[in-house]
């Protein structure tokens, strides 16, 4: 009897959590960490080194160095002056606030990197499908955000400017709108 129990308590219980795992993201639900800022929210690295530490602290041992200023991250959790972020590649760690700036980039279609030397993320002229290429980005580019309406992107990339389809970038959340 005690077994029945227990399992159907554990199934309640992960029946519960899957349920909570596919409601709407946090950033569309208006979820504010301690800093009074959206969880989670797309930052970039501030500074050409940054070490990801293992806990949210100094006292933690550093897990991965970041070697590039403007490379985006998502912040996921606040504690303190700490920032739980997340890169492209699904690494996480914790980083000073103050490295952190809210300056918005975005990597162009980093999922697509090594399918092939021919694959390219097309910047264009206007935000539409049809308007002239202007740039050929090749996946993982760092990108400068200007702006998203939910469905392109504003960016700059080594003085081009342009639109991308935001379902194209990692940096700017589907459907998010901003300027």
């Amino acid at each position: 009897m005690r077994r029945v129990i227990l399992r159907s308590f554990i199934a309640l219980t992960l029946g519960l959590a899957a349920c909570l795992s596919v409601s709407a993201p946090a950033y569309a639900q208006g979820a504010k960490g301690p800093s009074g800022l959206p969880l989670p929210r797309f930052v970039s690295l501030k500074s050409k080194k940054v070490n990801i530490r293992i806990g949210p602290s100094t006292d933690y041992a550093v897990s991965w160095m970041y070697m590039k200023s403007g490379t985006p991250m998502e912040v996921i959790q606040e504690y303190e002056n700490w920032r739980r972020v997340r890169d492209a590649d699904g690494t996480e760690g914790w980083v000073n606030q103050a490295l952190l700036s809210g300056e918005r980039t975005a990597l162009a279609a980093p999922w697509m990197r090594g399918k092939g030397k021919d694959i390219y993320v097309n910047m264009r002229r206007d935000p539409q499908n049809s308007a002239a290429i202007v740039a050929k980005l090749e996946p993982g580019v760092v990108l400068k955000i200007n702006e998203c309406n939910g469905d392109w992107c504003h960016a700059e990339a080594s003085g081009t400017e342009g639109w991308i389809a935001q379902g194209e970038v990692w940096g700017a959340y589907p459907g998010e709108a901003f300027k």
